[in-house]
C-alpha cells in the first residue's frame, strides 16, 4: 500500500520531484532519467515506471535551463532504443520457454496476453504504436522477440518509434510546459497526458468486451 502511495505521489507531483532530483544530483540527473526510461522499456517487470509524463516534465525543465533539451533528446532516445533491444533479446531467448505457462513469477500474464493480441492485430507497427501506450510499450518488444519478427525488421521500427516518442514529449514539454496556464495546472496536465496515453488501451479493452458480448448474443 505504501509503495502505491509513493508512486501516486510521484505522478501527482512530478514537477516537484524532478526539480528536487535536479537540485540534488545536478548532471547525474541525465543518468537517472536514462535508467528510468531504459528500465521502463527494457524490463518486463517494471512497466509502471513513469514514461510520458516524466519526459514532458524533463522537457519543461529544459525550457527554463535546468536541463539541456539536446542532451535529453539524444540520451533518452538511446535509452528507449537500447531498452527495447534488450527486451526483444530477452523475449527471443526466454519467451518461447515461458509464453505457454499459466503463471510466471514477476511477469503479469494479463499484460502479456493483451500485448500479444495487440501485436497480432497490428503486426510490426505495434513497436511504434506501443511507444505511446503505457504497459503495452514495455511488453511489445518482448512479444516481438517471442514471435517471428527478425531483428533487422524490429530494429527499424524500434529506432523510428523511440525517436518519435522521445521527441514528442521532450519537445512538447519544452515548448508548452512553461506556458503560465500549464504551469499553474501542471498536475492536471500530467493527468491528461497519462489519460491520453492509456486511452487507446481502454478503447481496445471495451471493443474486446463488446465483441465477446456480440458473440454470446
Amino acid at each position: 500500500m505504501e509503495l502505491i502511495k509513493t508512486f501516486f505521489d510521484i505522478f501527482m507531483h512530478l514537477d516537484k520531484h524532478l526539480g528536487g532530483v535536479i537540485q540534488a544530483y545536478g548532471v547525474w540527473t541525465y543518468l537517472i532519467l536514462f535508467l528510468i526510461i531504459f528500465c521502463e522499456t527494457g524490463l518486463v517487470i517494471t512497466p509502471i515506471l513513469p514514461g510520458d509524463s516524466l519526459l514532458f516534465a524533463a522537457g519543461a525543465f529544459a525550457a527554463i535551463g535546468a536541463l539541456d533539451a539536446g542532451w535529453l533528446f539524444l540520451l533518452l532516445s538511446l535509452a528507449a532504443v537500447a531498452g527495447d533491444t534488450v527486451n526483444y533479446t530477452i523475449g527471443n531467448y526466454l519467451g518461447p520457454k515461458i509464453f505457454h505457462r499459466e503463471k510466471v513469477r514477476f511477469l503479469n500474464r494479463e499484460y502479456l496476453d493483451r500485448t500479444h493480441r495487440f501485436y497480432e492485430k497490428h503486426g510490426g507497427k505495434t513497436i511504434i504504436i506501443a511507444r505511446f501506450m503505457p504497459i503495452i510499450r514495455t511488453f511489445a518488444p518482448f512479444v516481438a522477440g517471442i514471435g517471428s519478427m527478425t531483428y533487422l525488421r524490429f530494429i527499424s521500427y524500434n529506432v523510428v518509434g523511440g525517436i518519435i516518442w522521445i521527441a514528442t514529449f521532450i519537445f512538447g514539454g519544452y515548448f508548452f510546459g512553461n506556458i503560465p496556464l500549464v504551469k499553474r495546472n501542471f498536475t492536471l496536465v500530467i493527468l491528461v497526458i497519462i489519460f491520453l496515453s492509456i486511452l487507446p488501451g481502454i478503447i481496445e479493452f471495451f471493443r474486446q468486451r463488446q465483441g465477446k458480448r456480440n458473440i454470446v448474443a
